[in-house]
């Protein structure tokens, strides 16, 4: 029996293995499989793909098999495999682990290979704008932490709002999206940026015209959606589902976390029980393998202190409470933007905006809904300051005494929970 970590980690290569078989018998080309796989490994990973995927690890978002321009046999090849239809069974890496995925999210809009890969074609397409120049990726760019490094993210034309694009990773762990909620699922603020003048600056419309006028995308939404074929909501269910299976990997926070139970251990008890001596051992050599600065554990100890209290907010696995506070940011402009207001029409939630995943920030600069904090730094000094007042300001938000050394290893600590992404194919699409 072949273990869910080895299967997955195998799995690409089988999925490689399938689905270039009708590629290499078009070009008349023998088909060569993977080296470290005998044919009954190949037999049983096959049959039991679509089970359980540990996700982050890449194996879902490589992109059809194969290599240069994505083909149309290469594309039925793809979709006419019954595992790639298939419900996948989610598991989050460590760190994420801890956590629930909400309610109803993936029953509403079930994972599956085939529509995961149709989602990170449609995320990378310069199509679905009017002037085939902006994609998702152009403000959630996997080079800078899925987010962008301008002040606000920039769309068609070079045009600007007033807003720093949001990361797009971990977002299997909320509901409602963007930085005001204004969209109650990720298959809604999928689809929103097309029809934004200036984002995508089309129409949804025109956006499913252009989607079905495409040979290669039509064969797939008739297979992973029969029913419904290209709409915008199946184009919104596809990036939502890519978009839920990018999630950051386990960072040196993660492993120094894991080590804590142990401490409570003495070497005489971890001498006298060879199994937990055993673990322990395998936790400090990942330990060492992705180390925590002395500076950054000071850093963790201050962040969920009760002097300090980032934990207010940043709580839970993916160290964010997902919900909507006025921290003062932007609010001495003649005039802020009032965030969370303009969709409940709530007095006290003017100038409120979402809390941010702490997870891999350190990739996302700038800060802040607008941008306007450029460093990590930053951001300290200015909850350490008590933000900026105002009639509205979170009473979760008071002026703190902090060092230049505590700000220093609050920031250090923020980096130490940077985890790795996975790999993504940016490339092939339908032509």
């Amino acid at each position: 029996m072949v273990s869910p970590i080895r299967r997955n980690l195998l799995s690409v290569a089988v999925v490689f293995a399938v689905a270039t078989l009708g590629q290499s018998a078009i070009a008349n080309e023998p088909v060569k499989p993977p080296k470290d796989l005998s044919k009954e490994q190949v037999k049983e990973i096959a049959e039991e793909l679509s089970d359980e995927v540990l996700l982050g690890n890449g194996e879902l978002t490589q992109g059809i098999p194969g290599s240069g321009p994505l083909t149309m046999e290469q594309i039925k090849a793809w979709i006419s495999r019954d595992d790639v239809h298939k419900p996948l069974k989610v598991e989050l890496p460590l760190g994420l682990n801890v956590a629930r995925i909400p309610d109803g999210v993936l029953d509403a809009n079930p994972l599956t290979r085939a529509k995961i890969e149709l989602g990170r074609q449609l995320y990378f397409d310069t199509r679905l704008s009017v002037d085939n120049s902006i994609s998702c990726a152009s403000c959630h760019d996997p080079d800078v932490g899925y987010a962008r490094e301008t002040q606000f993210g920039v769309g068609i034309q070079g045009l600007t709002g007033n807003r720093n694009s949001p990361t797009s990773y971990n977002r299997i762990l909320s509901t409602a999206q963007f930085w005001d909620g204004r969209a109650a699922s990720l298959e809604e603020q999928a689809v929103g940026p097309i029809a934004n003048p200036i984002e995508m600056g089309n129409t949804h419309e025109v956006c499913v015209k252009t989607v079905g006028d495409i040979p290669g995308y039509v064969a797939q939404f008739e297979k992973v959606f029969p029913k419904e074929g290209v709409t915008i909501e199946t184009i919104g269910k596809a990036i939502a589902s890519f978009e839920r299976v990018i999630v950051t990997g386990p960072s040196p926070y993660d492993y120094y976390e894991r080590l804590k139970p142990f401490l409570n251990f003495t070497s005489e008890d971890l001498e006298d029980d060879p199994d937990l001596k055993e673990e322990y051992d395998a936790v400090m050599a990942e330990l060492e393998a992705n180390p925590m600065s002395e500076s950054a554990i000071r850093g963790r100890n201050l962040f969920f202190s009760e002097r300090v209290n980032c934990a207010a907010c940043h709580v839970g696995a993916n160290l964010t409470d997902e919900k909507f506070h006025n921290i003062g940011v932007g609010m001495d402009q003649p005039n802020p933007d009032l965030g969370r207001f303009a969709v409940t029409g709530d007095e006290k939630d003017k100038g409120a905006f979402k809390t941010p995943t702490i997870r891999n920030v350190a990739l996302t600069a700038p800060y802040m809904h607008d941008g306007s904090q450029k460093t990590l730094m930053e951001v300290v000094e200015h909850y350490a300051k008590g933000g900026v007042p105002n009639p509205w300001l979170s009473d979760k938000i008071e002026k703190i005494n902090l060092t230049q050394q505590e700000k220093e290893d609050l920031v250090a600590f923020m980096e130490a929970c940077t985890g790795d992404l996975q790999i993504v194919e940016r490339g092939r699409l339908p032509q």
